[in-house]
């Protein structure tokens, strides 16, 4: 079927749109594919585009006032998938690439096309795939079905195993069941010609690994692409003395190559002890013809196996769930790190100044963890006294204390099983961090007042904006801890380096904190966005996630417009467009002169001066520096 958009809610409800051109923009100008009057729309609000190499779409957001949603979260690019919810303002679109169909009917026709001059052949009549019906009369028969059996084997396991070591292990089997040998081994090379893995088989004991193989003759076969063939080993003055051979006794061996697109990737290895056992021509023949099948297979299952391994780790990626917002490099690589460490049990250690979503990250490993159906247990580590923090970690029995009138499990016991985050790590006390490093150690605690450990599992992940290592050196910090927690180590992007984030979060906001404060708010306009993304944002996204909610408070109309923000946005020193905005640059002026006469009132005494203007002298300080103020 053709992929579609139909809008499940808004003006256009129940309405379709088929995506048959290479693009779609949708908005409120009468010049977009989709066009509709709609006021929570811009005038071109998104676009759709069709990937003619991988007939993948993707939508690409104009730079909205309100946004574009998918799935509920705000996105600039994004690939589109089966079933995507895309919300544009007022409006929703269902994104569908098929039919969820039960079935397919067959179109066959009930013309009976079966005539005498047709053979049927049913799969367990085919000699080529069932040699066994095959009935040989002379010796050379017997053999030469042997021999087809053994390759017709080969090629069936060949289909039908996709793993390098099962694949491997199945072809020594079948060897030795055709070929006079003891023992077999398939050896594989590195690019630099270097024997990386070893699969053997023994005729009596099955798997061996254990095989002695001689090095002189598997690297010589490889590197001469050449096979070789030897009776009375012993007797061979080349190869006789090689120290394995000696060591197993082995007389007679086949040894050959495999090579794969022109290239040697490994060797095929056959020997035998029995005196009366011998190789001839047609043995190297044969061992020669199912190396050139296995080659290709080997190295087409390896790339298998590393494009599997591959996909593995993208679909980590692709589906780890987080309720963080952004699409910039940096965050990405968050993303990456988070998906690639959340389904271990490894302590993890987030660092990042305080406000860059250090307890998103611990919630997006736990929700992507194993422990995903067991307790997550925050706890913040700097609001609570030493006494306090002791009770609330690890518990207390009955009388403990002054007041411990009942048991009370820690923080810790109630995790079991699930993840503990800690937050502001290092403002542990040395006390509560010698416990910590035992239940890190142990994995056991004790209750204040217990005389018996408890054993727990729990996932530790903590937090912190300190310089863990530099509070190591002052000896404020156990070093023994500090490495038990910093076995891996994620660091959060401050906002300032992830500028580009700016709009996504804001538009975010907006729409959560208009819908708790009961208005509509359509987005953010223009010269409001500049102002938002001209900031340096000190407290990082719980400092935007503050200036947003005050504007949906603040603010009267449906767009957030520059006056609803902080002031101390609208008194950055950073042009907010290209055309001078004569209003604000008024105020700025006005505040300087204000300013700067006060404090040649007071002869720049900032205490007297801010009192004066009825201000607190800390905001003195920072309007002088913020307005350039001088003449002080």
């Amino acid at each position: 079927m053709t992929p579609r958009l139909i809008a499940v809610s808004g003006p256009l409800k129940g309405t379709t749109f088929a995506l048959a051109q290479e693009e779609m923009s949708i908005g409120r100008d009468l010049s977009n594919t989709v066009s509709f009057n709609d006021l929570s729309l811009s005038r071109r609000h998104c676009l759709i585009r069709k990937n003619d190499a991988t007939q993948e779409f993707t939508l690409f957001d104009l730079e909205s006032y309100n946004g574009t949603f998918i799935n509920g979260v705000p996105v600039r690019e994004k690939l589109l998938a089966h079933g995507d919810q895309i919300t544009l303002g007022d409006t929703c679109f269902l994104f569908l690439t098929h039919e969820e169909s039960p079935g397919v009917a067959a179109a066959l026709q009930d013309d009976d096309v079966i005539t005498r001059s047709t053979i049927r052949l049913e799969r367990e009549q085919a000699f080529y795939l069932r040699p066994d019906l095959l009935v040989p009369e002379t010796a050379n028969e017997i053999r030469a079905n042997s021999e087809r059996n053994a390759l017709l084997k080969i090629s069936t396991a060949i289909n039908s195993t996709k793993s390098l070591a099962d694949l491997q292990r199945r072809l020594l089997e079948l060897m030795l069941e055709v070929f006079p040998a003891e023992r077999g081994a398939i050896l594989l090379a590195n690019e630099v010609g270097e024997f990386v893995s070893i699969h053997g088989w023994d005729r009596d004991t099955g798997p061996d690994d254990s095989i002695r193989v001689s090095q002189r003759i598997s690297r010589q076969v490889l590197t001469e692409v050449v096979a070789l063939l030897s009776n009375d080993v012993f007797e061979n003055k080349n190869i006789g003395g090689t120290p394995s051979l000696v060591q197993s006794s082995v007389r007679s061996l086949l040894c050959v190559p495999l090579v794969a697109f022109d290239k040697p990737s490994g060797v095929i290895y056959l020997d035998t002890t029995s005196p009366t056992a011998r190789f001839d021509q047609g043995h190297l023949q044969l061992l020669t013809a199912i190396a050139g099948i296995a080659a290709i297979a080997f190295e087409n299952t390896r790339q298998f196996e590393d494009l599997e391994g591959h996909n593995q780790r993208l679909q980590q990626e692709l589906n780890f769930r987080h309720k963080m917002i952004g699409e910039s490099q940096p965050m990405t690589e968050v993303y990456k790190l988070l998906a690639k460490v959340a389904p271990a049990s490894s302590t993890v250690l987030i660092l990042g100044e305080s406000g860059t979503g250090k307890e998103l990250a611990a919630h997006a490993l736990h929700l992507n963890s194993p422990r995903a159906t067991k307790p997550f247990v925050a706890i913040n580590c700097a609001t609570l006294t030493e006494g306090l923090l002791e009770s609330e970690l690890f518990g207390h029995e009955k009388g403990a204390f002054t007041g411990a009138i009942s048991q009370k499990r820690g923080k810790l016991e109630v995790a079991d099983g699930g993840t503990v985050f800690l937050d502001e790590l290092g403002e542990l006390s040395s006390a509560i961090q010698a416990k910590l490093l035992r239940v890190l150690q142990m994995r056991e605690l004790e209750r204040l007042g217990a005389t018996r450990p408890v054993k727990i599992d729990v996932r530790v992940i903590a937090a912190t904006n300190r310089d863990l290592a530099a509070a190591v050196k002052t000896g404020t910090f156990r070093e023994d801890l500090y490495y038990r927690l910093n076995v891996v180590s994620i660091t959060m992007p401050t906002l300032r380096e992830r500028g580009e984030d700016i709009p996504l979060l804001a538009t975010y906001f907006a729409a959560e904190y208009g819908k708790q404060c009961k208005r509509r708010v359509t987005g953010i306009s223009a010269e409001a966005r500049r102002l938002l993304c001209a900031y340096d944002w000190p407290g990082n996204v719980r400092h935007l996630e503050n200036a947003i909610e005050r504007a949906d408070v603040m603010g009267s109309t449906e767009l957030i417009v520059p006056e609803d923000l902080p002031e101390a946005l609208l008194e950055s020193q950073t042009p907010v467009s290209d055309v001078p905005g004569k209003y604000y640059e008024a105020i700025r002026e006005a505040k300087r002169h204000l300013i700067a006469q006060t404090l040649k009132q007071t002869e720049g005494n900032f205490t007297k001066a801010a009192k004066l203007l009825g201000i607190h002298p800390n905001n003195l300080h920072r309007l002088v520096r913020t307005l350039n103020v001088r003449g002080k």
